[in-house]
Protein backbone atom coordinates (compact mmCIF):
# COMPACT_ATOMS: atom_id res chain seq x y z
CA UNK A 1 0.00 0.00 0.00
CA UNK A 2 1.81 3.64 -1.23
CA UNK A 3 0.12 7.18 -0.62
CA UNK A 4 0.81 10.45 -2.05
CA UNK A 5 -1.36 11.86 0.89
CA UNK A 6 -3.69 12.76 -1.32
CA UNK A 7 -4.76 9.02 -2.46
CA UNK A 8 -3.54 5.44 -1.17
CA UNK A 9 -2.81 2.90 -3.81
CA UNK A 10 -3.11 -0.69 -2.82
CA UNK A 11 -4.21 -3.88 -4.41
CA UNK A 12 -6.12 -7.25 -3.61
CA UNK A 13 -5.37 -11.14 -5.18
CA UNK A 14 -8.45 -12.81 -5.81
CA UNK A 15 -8.68 -15.83 -7.80
CA UNK A 16 -4.35 -15.47 -8.06
CA UNK A 17 -5.25 -12.47 -9.87
CA UNK A 18 -3.16 -9.12 -8.22
CA UNK A 19 -6.09 -6.37 -8.89
CA UNK A 20 -5.35 -2.49 -8.30
CA UNK A 21 -7.21 0.12 -6.99
CA UNK A 22 -6.97 3.89 -5.86
CA UNK A 23 -8.35 5.11 -2.91
CA UNK A 24 -9.55 8.63 -2.48
CA UNK A 25 -9.90 9.40 1.50
CA UNK A 26 -11.73 12.53 2.46
CA UNK A 27 -9.84 15.36 3.21
CA UNK A 28 -11.51 16.39 6.90
CA UNK A 29 -12.01 14.93 10.43
CA UNK A 30 -12.61 11.59 11.05
CA UNK A 31 -16.11 10.61 11.29
CA UNK A 32 -17.27 9.12 14.49
CA UNK A 33 -19.42 5.68 12.74
CA UNK A 34 -18.64 3.52 9.01
CA UNK A 35 -18.59 6.39 5.94
CA UNK A 36 -20.36 5.78 2.99
CA UNK A 37 -18.35 4.03 -0.02
CA UNK A 38 -18.42 5.03 -3.69
CA UNK A 39 -17.30 2.37 -5.60
CA UNK A 40 -16.31 4.15 -9.36
CA UNK A 41 -15.92 1.63 -12.85
CA UNK A 42 -13.91 3.13 -15.74
CA UNK A 43 -14.78 2.31 -18.83
CA UNK A 44 -12.72 -0.57 -21.78
CA UNK A 45 -9.40 1.10 -21.59
CA UNK A 46 -6.67 -0.35 -23.47
CA UNK A 47 -3.71 1.02 -21.16
CA UNK A 48 -4.49 -1.37 -17.81
CA UNK A 49 -4.27 1.19 -14.94
CA UNK A 50 -5.53 3.94 -17.23
CA UNK A 51 -9.10 3.84 -16.95
CA UNK A 52 -9.46 4.46 -13.42
CA UNK A 53 -7.28 7.85 -13.56
CA UNK A 54 -9.23 8.77 -15.95
CA UNK A 55 -12.28 8.31 -14.01
CA UNK A 56 -10.22 10.49 -11.62
CA UNK A 57 -9.80 13.47 -13.92
CA UNK A 58 -12.93 12.88 -15.94
CA UNK A 59 -15.52 13.12 -12.86
CA UNK A 60 -15.76 15.43 -9.92
CA UNK A 61 -15.99 12.02 -7.17
CA UNK A 62 -12.90 13.48 -5.47
CA UNK A 63 -14.52 16.98 -4.85
CA UNK A 64 -17.68 14.85 -3.50
CA UNK A 65 -15.83 13.01 -1.09
CA UNK A 66 -14.43 15.68 0.61
CA UNK A 67 -17.64 18.01 0.79
CA UNK A 68 -19.75 15.17 1.91
CA UNK A 69 -17.35 12.68 4.01
CA UNK A 70 -17.52 9.79 2.04
CA UNK A 71 -14.55 7.49 0.60
CA UNK A 72 -13.92 6.69 -3.37
CA UNK A 73 -12.16 4.24 -4.73
CA UNK A 74 -11.35 3.66 -8.41
CA UNK A 75 -10.55 -0.12 -8.73
CA UNK A 76 -8.99 -1.17 -12.10
CA UNK A 77 -10.17 -3.41 -14.70
CA UNK A 78 -8.23 -6.67 -15.80
CA UNK A 79 -6.43 -5.73 -19.35
CA UNK A 80 -8.49 -2.42 -18.84
CA UNK A 81 -11.76 -4.04 -19.19
CA UNK A 82 -14.40 -5.68 -17.05
CA UNK A 83 -16.73 -8.87 -17.11
CA UNK A 84 -19.72 -7.18 -17.24
CA UNK A 85 -21.90 -10.30 -18.56
CA UNK A 86 -21.79 -9.40 -22.04
CA UNK A 87 -19.72 -11.57 -23.43
CA UNK A 88 -17.72 -9.77 -25.26
CA UNK A 89 -14.71 -8.07 -23.37
CA UNK A 90 -10.93 -9.55 -23.08
CA UNK A 91 -11.86 -9.88 -19.12
CA UNK A 92 -14.70 -11.92 -19.82
CA UNK A 93 -13.32 -14.28 -22.44
CA UNK A 94 -10.06 -14.96 -19.61
CA UNK A 95 -12.04 -16.06 -17.20
CA UNK A 96 -11.96 -13.22 -15.00
CA UNK A 97 -14.91 -13.10 -12.35
CA UNK A 98 -14.58 -9.28 -11.31
CA UNK A 99 -17.71 -9.78 -8.95
CA UNK A 100 -15.87 -11.44 -6.77
CA UNK A 101 -13.26 -9.00 -7.02
CA UNK A 102 -15.49 -5.84 -6.41
CA UNK A 103 -16.81 -7.71 -3.14
CA UNK A 104 -13.70 -8.86 -2.33
CA UNK A 105 -12.92 -4.66 -2.62
CA UNK A 106 -15.99 -3.49 -0.52
CA UNK A 107 -15.42 -6.16 2.14
CA UNK A 108 -11.82 -4.78 2.00
CA UNK A 109 -12.51 -0.99 2.25
CA UNK A 110 -15.21 -1.78 5.46
CA UNK A 111 -12.44 -3.76 7.60
CA UNK A 112 -9.38 -1.75 6.21
CA UNK A 113 -11.27 2.56 5.49
CA UNK A 114 -14.59 2.39 7.90
CA UNK A 115 -16.95 2.35 5.27
CA UNK A 116 -20.46 0.69 5.21
CA UNK A 117 -19.93 -2.77 4.12
CA UNK A 118 -23.40 -3.05 2.98
CA UNK A 119 -24.18 0.39 1.50
CA UNK A 120 -22.24 0.79 -1.69
CA UNK A 121 -22.84 3.20 -4.08
CA UNK A 122 -21.72 1.55 -7.76
CA UNK A 123 -20.98 3.91 -10.31
CA UNK A 124 -19.73 3.10 -13.75
CA UNK A 125 -19.50 4.71 -17.11
CA UNK A 126 -19.98 2.19 -20.80
CA UNK A 127 -18.40 -0.91 -19.77
CA UNK A 128 -18.53 0.38 -16.24
CA UNK A 129 -21.48 0.80 -16.34
CA UNK A 130 -22.90 -2.72 -17.59
CA UNK A 131 -19.95 -3.90 -14.61
CA UNK A 132 -22.38 -1.92 -12.04
CA UNK A 133 -25.49 -3.55 -13.38
CA UNK A 134 -23.90 -7.14 -12.80
CA UNK A 135 -22.84 -6.09 -9.29
CA UNK A 136 -25.51 -4.54 -8.17
CA UNK A 137 -27.47 -7.74 -9.56
CA UNK A 138 -25.24 -10.23 -7.76
CA UNK A 139 -24.18 -8.14 -4.46
CA UNK A 140 -27.01 -6.17 -3.64
CA UNK A 141 -26.46 -7.11 0.17
CA UNK A 142 -23.36 -4.89 -0.44
CA UNK A 143 -24.93 -2.54 -3.20
CA UNK A 144 -27.47 0.22 -2.41
CA UNK A 145 -27.17 2.42 -5.30
CA UNK A 146 -26.30 2.10 -9.03
CA UNK A 147 -25.37 4.78 -11.04
CA UNK A 148 -24.94 3.60 -14.60
CA UNK A 149 -23.85 6.27 -17.12
CA UNK A 150 -24.07 5.20 -20.87
CA UNK A 151 -24.31 1.63 -20.15
CA UNK A 152 -27.96 -0.29 -19.92
CA UNK A 153 -29.17 -3.77 -19.24
CA UNK A 154 -27.49 -6.81 -21.00
CA UNK A 155 -29.79 -9.02 -22.12
CA UNK A 156 -28.14 -11.90 -20.63
CA UNK A 157 -28.80 -10.55 -16.91
CA UNK A 158 -32.05 -9.52 -17.86
CA UNK A 159 -33.69 -12.44 -15.75
CA UNK A 160 -31.78 -12.86 -12.63
CA UNK A 161 -33.35 -12.18 -9.45
CA UNK A 162 -31.63 -10.78 -7.01
CA UNK A 163 -32.33 -11.17 -3.69
CA UNK A 164 -32.40 -7.26 -2.41
CA UNK A 165 -33.89 -4.12 -3.58
CA UNK A 166 -31.05 -1.60 -4.89
CA UNK A 167 -32.08 2.10 -6.41
CA UNK A 168 -31.29 3.36 -9.63
CA UNK A 169 -29.71 5.82 -11.29
CA UNK A 170 -29.66 5.49 -15.19
CA UNK A 171 -28.39 8.61 -17.53
CA UNK A 172 -27.62 8.03 -20.89
CA UNK A 173 -27.03 10.55 -23.99
CA UNK A 174 -29.65 10.20 -26.79
CA UNK A 175 -27.05 10.82 -29.28
CA UNK A 176 -25.02 7.71 -28.29
CA UNK A 177 -24.31 5.42 -31.46
CA UNK A 178 -21.83 3.04 -29.40
CA UNK A 179 -24.44 1.79 -26.96
CA UNK A 180 -27.64 2.91 -28.11
CA UNK A 181 -30.39 4.47 -26.10
CA UNK A 182 -32.28 1.87 -27.56
CA UNK A 183 -30.58 -0.86 -26.68
CA UNK A 184 -28.79 -3.04 -29.46
CA UNK A 185 -25.43 -5.20 -29.91
CA UNK A 186 -21.81 -4.80 -29.22
CA UNK A 187 -18.82 -3.76 -31.81
CA UNK A 188 -17.32 -6.17 -30.63
CA UNK A 189 -18.29 -9.13 -32.88
CA UNK A 190 -17.84 -12.84 -32.52
CA UNK A 191 -15.64 -14.88 -34.90
CA UNK A 192 -17.44 -15.57 -37.20
CA UNK A 193 -18.58 -11.72 -37.60
CA UNK A 194 -22.03 -12.70 -35.67
CA UNK A 195 -23.38 -10.34 -33.27
CA UNK A 196 -23.35 -10.42 -29.20
CA UNK A 197 -23.44 -8.63 -26.11
CA UNK A 198 -26.94 -7.62 -26.31
CA UNK A 199 -28.17 -5.00 -24.35
CA UNK A 200 -31.96 -3.91 -23.83
CA UNK A 201 -33.25 0.07 -23.72
CA UNK A 202 -33.24 2.80 -21.39
CA UNK A 203 -36.39 2.32 -20.83
CA UNK A 204 -36.65 -1.57 -20.88
CA UNK A 205 -33.45 -1.16 -18.09
CA UNK A 206 -35.49 0.92 -15.98
CA UNK A 207 -38.63 -0.86 -15.86
CA UNK A 208 -36.76 -4.12 -14.81
CA UNK A 209 -35.60 -2.45 -12.14
CA UNK A 210 -38.41 -0.90 -10.81
CA UNK A 211 -39.91 -4.87 -11.60
CA UNK A 212 -36.94 -6.03 -9.26
CA UNK A 213 -37.56 -3.29 -6.30
CA UNK A 214 -41.45 -3.24 -6.36
CA UNK A 215 -41.55 0.04 -7.31
CA UNK A 216 -44.52 1.90 -8.57
CA UNK A 217 -44.55 3.16 -12.34
CA UNK A 218 -43.61 7.05 -12.12
CA UNK A 219 -46.64 9.04 -11.75
CA UNK A 220 -47.21 12.24 -13.77
CA UNK A 221 -45.20 14.56 -11.60
CA UNK A 222 -42.43 12.31 -11.50
CA UNK A 223 -40.78 13.98 -14.61
CA UNK A 224 -38.84 16.70 -14.99
CA UNK A 225 -38.01 18.24 -18.54
CA UNK A 226 -35.39 20.90 -19.20
CA UNK A 227 -33.52 21.94 -22.06
CA UNK A 228 -30.64 20.24 -21.24
CA UNK A 229 -32.26 16.79 -20.20
CA UNK A 230 -35.53 14.92 -19.55
CA UNK A 231 -35.64 12.96 -15.75
CA UNK A 232 -37.91 10.46 -15.05
CA UNK A 233 -38.22 9.11 -11.22
CA UNK A 234 -40.24 6.63 -9.67
CA UNK A 235 -40.13 6.30 -5.89
CA UNK A 236 -41.95 3.59 -3.39
CA UNK A 237 -39.74 0.21 -3.77
CA UNK A 238 -38.99 -2.11 -1.10
CA UNK A 239 -37.17 -0.34 1.69
CA UNK A 240 -37.69 3.50 0.14
CA UNK A 241 -35.66 2.33 -2.93
CA UNK A 242 -36.37 4.59 -6.18
CA UNK A 243 -35.18 4.39 -9.66
CA UNK A 244 -34.50 7.39 -12.08
CA UNK A 245 -33.70 7.84 -15.48
CA UNK A 246 -31.81 10.59 -16.99
CA UNK A 247 -31.79 11.45 -20.91
CA UNK A 248 -29.33 13.62 -21.76
CA UNK A 249 -30.35 15.31 -25.00
CA UNK A 250 -27.73 15.40 -27.62
CA UNK A 251 -24.79 13.88 -26.00
CA UNK A 252 -23.27 10.75 -27.46
CA UNK A 253 -21.23 7.94 -25.51
CA UNK A 254 -19.20 8.97 -22.25
CA UNK A 255 -19.66 10.81 -19.18
CA UNK A 256 -21.92 13.71 -19.76
CA UNK A 257 -20.81 16.82 -20.76
CA UNK A 258 -21.00 20.07 -18.06
CA UNK A 259 -23.99 22.39 -19.76
CA UNK A 260 -26.75 21.64 -17.35
CA UNK A 261 -25.13 19.55 -14.46
CA UNK A 262 -22.51 17.57 -12.61
CA UNK A 263 -22.88 13.99 -13.24
CA UNK A 264 -20.74 12.89 -9.63
CA UNK A 265 -22.48 15.32 -7.94
CA UNK A 266 -26.07 14.49 -9.34
CA UNK A 267 -25.09 10.62 -8.16
CA UNK A 268 -24.22 11.54 -5.04
CA UNK A 269 -27.04 13.55 -4.24
CA UNK A 270 -29.20 10.87 -5.72
CA UNK A 271 -27.56 8.38 -3.71
CA UNK A 272 -27.06 10.57 -0.56
CA UNK A 273 -31.21 9.22 1.10
CA UNK A 274 -31.03 6.18 -0.30
CA UNK A 275 -27.81 4.39 1.43
CA UNK A 276 -30.64 1.90 3.16
CA UNK A 277 -29.28 -0.92 4.78
CA UNK A 278 -28.81 -5.08 3.41
CA UNK A 279 -31.88 -5.71 6.03
CA UNK A 280 -34.20 -2.89 4.59
CA UNK A 281 -34.08 -4.06 1.40
CA UNK A 282 -34.23 -7.84 1.54
CA UNK A 283 -36.72 -8.92 -1.35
Amino acid sequence: MESDGTVISDELTVDGLARGFTIRPPNGPSADGPRPLVLVLHGNHPDEGAGSRMMRELTTFDDQADARGWVVVYPDGHSGNWADGRGVTTAEEAGVDDVAFLSALINHMAAHHGTWPDRTVVAGASNGAFMAHRLALAAGDQVAVLAAVAGTLPVALHEVRPAHAVSALLMHGTADEIAPIGGGYSRHRGPNGELRGRTVSLDATAERWRTIDRCPAPGPDGTRETEFSIRTTAAGGVGGTQVATWQVLGDGHGWPTMREFDAAEEICRFAEPLLLPAAARRL
